[in-house]
């Protein structure tokens, strides 16, 4: 290891090739010190634990997450024990059920651990999954008229609802008892008058854990439905252990704040996923090729995004039928069928990724605007949100993406936005404003649907409103560096000690290491727009990296030039290639030493 100066910026770095100011993530150093003391810990092991909010006497928990230890009491959270009471009543008698849940992952996994815990206890209930084009997102009066008139008796929502005023007011009017178990964001006065409504951000639940994915929600609701089941002498109530894995991925896919109760549902989950227990998680990580223990690079990269491409291009609810199946064929089978479309969503992703950047740098030339808007017809909706979230990497500022229904006469965007510029307040605004047919969100995202012809007022409406928050994100935007480190003192020993402060995610970054004056060697751009290296420094340590999606970036660029010092910044990765147990830096950003010294 070695030291860092953090002024003016880490390694003098005020401004790398990707427009970042380096920054030493900040730490108290009498805090650092005493968990190095109490907890046996390196001393950079030890600041990274102090930077990441974690006080004195709580750092054994964190490195430790036990369900034991954080688990809430499912009473504190509003309307649980109604809840609980109702599913019983239900189970009891024999009504026929359907969890009406959300199309991504955390919906998904919400829904099969209630089937899984009813099967549990001997009755199979339904699931039903809107679809993204025809039906849009959560439930609406059509789908409960069509279940009512099917036979349901009772609807579970899961990842949804809790905003969906004109359904649940539909579901009282036709006798269709509801109960939301949900985690979005609620204003105050918004509880509707359904059977109840479970949701730490419900602006009377004093749980405190606002946190939560639904799928996290949902294991606390199983918690109470054991107790209301033990209450009534009904047995055998299930482990409920052996479902941590879907906990999981819910809470890692939907990018929950992993702390507290969050991060042991995560940890916890991942020791239980890593087993393969779940026929469906099994099969999926069959088919894409993953091995060993889950990790979350397993469940965000190679499990989340296939489970996700039913709803966003295929049959909506592939995800959860392949989350809840005890069958092995049928899992393997949907697991193939979720793989093939996930290629094809990478294949339509790609081809809207293309003519985004084109219409941003080639055609319109507003790269430097404050807000990047970019429309086409018959963009794919399913693929709006990912692309848009690539371009805010790319291009550091909120980008909106609008895909253009011409027969319908109406565009639907995705957002996603740069801290420090809210997106969904400046979208509520437009809306407001009579720009938008509807439209929300939050700071990070957002959601609107526009007519055609007035997306260009829209996007001059957004720029202006944005242009001062986005001034200021600018000059604040940096890469919080948690140690400085050398080609040769990066080896699997380094990687293993930080990882006890895994499973990385909101609330607790992965860590991020800095290496100075390395050369470059070897360079090598790779199908995808990706960048393969080995990184030299002066003592002739060597070091793999790889810098995914940035070919054709400043960055990138730099690195296939052979030769010349540069600093790097990234996230070591262990590299098993033929059983070698080293490791490589997937680079998050580079910068010109000589543009430090000027």
């Amino acid at each position: 290891m070695a030291d860092g100066s953090s002024h003016p910026g880490y390694l003098g770095v005020t401004r790398s090739l990707s427009g970042r100011r380096w920054r030493e993530r900040a730490a108290c150093p009498d805090l650092t010190r005493r968990h190095q003391l109490s907890l046996g810990l390196s001393e950079p092991l030890a600041r990274a634990l102090a930077s990441r909010g974690v006080g004195e006497g709580e750092g054994e928990t964190f490195l430790n997450p036990t369900l034991k230890a954080l688990f809430p009491d499912p009473s504190c959270f509003s309307d649980m024990d109604r809840a609980a009471e109702i599913l019983v009543d239900a189970l009891e008698n024999r009504r026929r059920i359907v969890v009406f849940a959300d199309y991504d992952v955390d919906g998904a996994s919400s829904a099969a651990l209630l089937v899984r815990w009813f099967r549990a206890m001997g009755l199979e209930i339904a699931i039903y999954v809107p679809d993204r084009l025809t039906e849009g997102y959560g439930p609406s009066p059509a789908a409960f008229r069509r279940l009512k008139d099917e036979g349901a008796e009772l609807v579970v929502t899961v990842d949804c609802g809790a905003a969906a005023h004109d359904a649940l007011a539909c579901a009282g009017e036709i006798g269709l008892p509801v109960v939301v178990i949900d985690h979005h964001l609620m204003r105050p006065g918004e509880i509707p008058p359904i059977a109840a409504l479970v949701n730490p951000n419900r602006p009377d639940c004093v749980s405190g854990q606002g946190h939560l994915a639904a799928a996290g929600v949902t294991f606390v609701l199983l918690a109470a439905l054991n107790r209301e089941a033990r209450r009534r002498g009904l047995a055998p109530e299930p482990d409920l252990r052996a479902w941590l894995d879907l906990a999981a991925m819910g809470a890692i896919c939907d990018v929950t704040r992993l702390t507290g109760f969050n991060r042991a549902l995560a940890a916890q989950g991942l020791k239980v996923m890593s087993g393969w227990k779940n026929p469906g998680l099994a099969a999926l990580m069959q088919v894409a090729k993953g091995q060993g223990a889950a990790s979350t690079f397993h469940v965000g990269f190679l499990l989340g995004p296939r489970i996700n491409a039913g709803g966003r291009i295929g049959r909506s609810d592939l995800g959860a039928r392949l989350l809840s199946t005890d069958d092995p064929d049928e899992a393997a089978a949907l697991a193939a069928e979720l793989d093939g479309l996930n290629a094809s969503r990478k294949e339509v992703e790609a081809q809207v990724m293309e003519a985004a950047i084109r219409h941003i740098e080639q055609e319109s030339n507003a790269a430097d605007a404050p807000c990047l808007l970019v429309a086409q017809d018959d963009w794919h909706p399913g693929v709006i949100g990912i692309v848009a979230g690539r371009l805010r990497e790319r291009y550091r500022k909120p980008c909106i993406v609008v895909g253009i229904d011409r027969a319908a006469n109406v565009g639907k965007g995705s957002g996603r936005s740069q801290p420090g510029v809210n997106l969904g307040r400046a979208v509520q605004a437009a809306f407001e404003e009579g720009l938008l047919l509807a439209g929300g969100g939050h700071a990070m995202a957002a959601g609107l649907s526009v007519r055609p012809d007035a997306i260009p007022e829209l996007r001059d409406f957004l720029n202006a409103r944005l242009a001062d928050e986005q001034a200021q994100a600018a000059a604040e935007d940096g890469l919080e560096i948690d140690a400085l480190v050398t080609a040769r003192g990066c080896d699997r020993a380094l990687w293993r000690d930080f990882q006890r402060l895994a499973p990385f995610g909101p609330g607790n970054p992965e860590p991020t290491f800095a290496a100075a004056d390395m050369r470059i060697e070897r360079p090598m751009a790779l199908k995808g727009g990706h960048v393969r290296c080995t990184l030299t420094d002066s003592s002739g340590g060597k070091l793999k990296a790889v810098a995914w999606r940035m070919a054709d970036t400043e960055a990138g660029r730099r690195l296939l030039q052979e030769g010349g010092a540069v600093h790097v910044a990234g996230r070591l990765k262990p590299d098993d290639w033929q059983g070698r147990e080293g490791v490589e830096l997937e680079i998050e950003d580079v910068a010109d030493p000589r543009a430090v010294l000027d």
